[in-house]
């Protein structure tokens, strides 16, 4: 959308009744990524591309609606005449995606989520009270790891993070790590499972050439964030709004105030079952 200056709901075109509860926007040009949600509630957000503590501006997002949000003034989220994007997700089982918020009680423990039968495959938590990392739970690495979202580091080996446990249908667990459970201070993860034919968490070997791997998906993605986990590397966005055609290297980075345009040669095809990487760019391939 177009910023206004001013007030302004930004209404899902075309989707019935989603009345969303986690909202992530990015100016297309330079400038932080906020992220809210409705746990949290509206004017409260986050940076993925800092580590920054939870902040309160009354001018960002403003409401929840049956099928929209609504925006103020900041000029981060709704600058006249600057271009942005938002991405926004539904908390229910059926949509794979859970909001947890909980506090830190700095000892090892488990916490309970609302998606069973499925066992979460990702976890985005965030400290809320304290400027720490953006500690990442990804199946794919396992429980020994956490990659950080704010950060281009290379996954690091620890039981602070998840305990060494993996996730079951009914909880997660987190060990002694301030950046997810320090005492006393409010934590909030965000929790995603597979859901056939709407989401998949996975991960693929590059080949280091523009003719890259081709990742089944089983559905065609809106939405597509990659990080190397063999060394350092962005979090490289790629989504069907920003991206008009195939072939194009428009990207944004999780982690990154860059714009859009800033990164060539970042070319990943969104496909009608999955996505074919055409970099050869370390960040995709």
């Amino acid at each position: 959308w177009g910023g206004t200056d001013g007030s302004h709901q930004i209404n899902f075109s075309g989707t019935n009744d989603m009345s969303p509860n986690f909202v992530w926007i990015k100016e297309r040009g330079t400038n932080s990524h906020w992220l809210f949600d409705s746990v949290r509630g509206v004017q409260k957000y986050l940076h993925s591309n800092t580590n920054a503590a939870e902040a309160t501006n009354s001018n960002s997002l403003t409401a929840f609606g049956s099928d929209s949000f609504t925006i103020g003034s900041e000029g981060a989220i709704n600058a006249g005449g600057v271009n942005f994007i938002g991405w926004s997700w539904k908390e229910s089982a059926t949509a794979g995606f859970d909001i947890v918020s909980y506090t830190g009680n700095g000892a090892n423990r488990t916490i309970a989520h609302n998606l069973s039968p499925l066992i979460p495959k990702m976890i985005i938590f965030k400290n809320r009270a304290r400027g720490d990392n953006w500690d990442t739970y990804h199946h794919s690495i396992g429980n020994g790891s956490a990659i950080f979202l704010n950060s281009t580091s290379a996954p690091d080996d620890q039981t602070l993070y998840f305990n060494d446990t993996t996730p079951t249908s009914s909880v997660f667990t987190i060990g002694t790590n301030t950046s997810l459970n320090a005492n006393t201070e409010a934590c909030i993860a965000y929790v995603f499972a597979d859901v056939q034919g709407f989401s998949k968490f996975g991960s693929y070997v590059g080949n280091g050439n523009a003719d890259g791997t081709m990742i089944v998906t089983g559905m065609r993605p809106a939405f597509v964030i990659c990080k190397n986990i063999s060394g350092t590397g962005n979090w490289g966005i790629k989504t069907a709004k920003s991206q008009a055609y195939n072939g194009a290297d428009v990207t944004l980075f999780a982690n990154s105030t860059g714009g859009e345009g800033a990164f060539s040669d970042n070319k990943v095809d969104l496909l009608s079952n999955g996505f074919k990487i055409r970099t050869a760019s370390s960040d995709f391939n």
